[in-house]
């Protein structure tokens, strides 16, 4: 049978964007149960596609070891980046309060960078590393090493200074990017821990394991 992640897209979550074992990326009518559309060009395993924001993009990772970003009004792949050297598990969209702190990244590191509006992408990878990406030049802008195993998930905290990654390597890190390290590491689960998302609400990151456990953390 086919893998299928799925999720809500777009500001009114009226549409929802599957990504699947098949290689291809579907966008379905809520109201309807309808397919809407169909995005297809990578060359195996889709893992995971996310929808930008403002309802516009999708951006997903593959087995091809490859990020795709596709127009969902035209259905077109405007970009594909292949910085990784192993599969893509996963990829998320930065929300808007990440732009500052990203800029200052790279400033630090190159005083002549121009600022950029993005938007940017973070992508982890079964090479071990966590990449951020400018999605309006295409350049990897950001690379953080350190954990040991597959990196399942990674996301920018709600406050848009750090980075929040999970992996098969059992633990939950923390990562101060503009100064590319990890702030914390925490041993979170007995198992590979494959998924982390932050409470809307209240300063809580939540995390599943192979371990068939989801855990709670308080953010400190």
């Amino acid at each position: 049978s086919s893998g299928i992640n799925a999720e809500y897209g777009g500001p009114s979550g009226d549409f929802l964007v599957s990504a699947s074992r098949d290689k291809s990326i579907k966008v379905w009518e809520v109201s309807t149960g309808y397919c809407t559309k169909t995005l297809q060009g990578h060359r195996e395993w889709v893992r995971q596609a996310v929808v930008s924001p403002d309802g516009k993009l999708i951006a997903s990772g593959s087995n091809d070891h490859s990020i795709r970003v596709w127009e969902i009004a035209t259905k077109e792949c405007t970009l594909e980046l292949r910085e990784h050297d192993h599969v893509v598990e996963c990829v998320a969209w930065a929300q808007d309060n990440c732009t500052s702190h990203i800029n200052e990244c790279v400033q630090q590191e190159n005083p002549r960078a121009v600022k950029s509006e993005g938007p940017f992408l973070i992508s982890g990878s079964r090479d071990k590393t966590i990449k951020v990406f400018d999605v309006s030049t295409g350049f990897c802008i950001i690379s953080l090493i350190g954990h040991d195993n597959w990196v399942r998930q990674a996301i920018f905290h709600p406050s848009g200074k750090f980075i929040v990654s999970c992996a098969d390597d059992k633990t939950l890190r923390v990562w101060d990017y503009k100064n590319r390290r990890c702030t914390k590491t925490i041993n979170a689960h007995e198992h590979f821990v494959t998924c982390l998302d932050f409470h809307r609400n209240a300063p809580f990151v939540i995390t599943g394991s192979v371990d068939q456990q989801c855990k709670v953390w308080e953010c400190r």
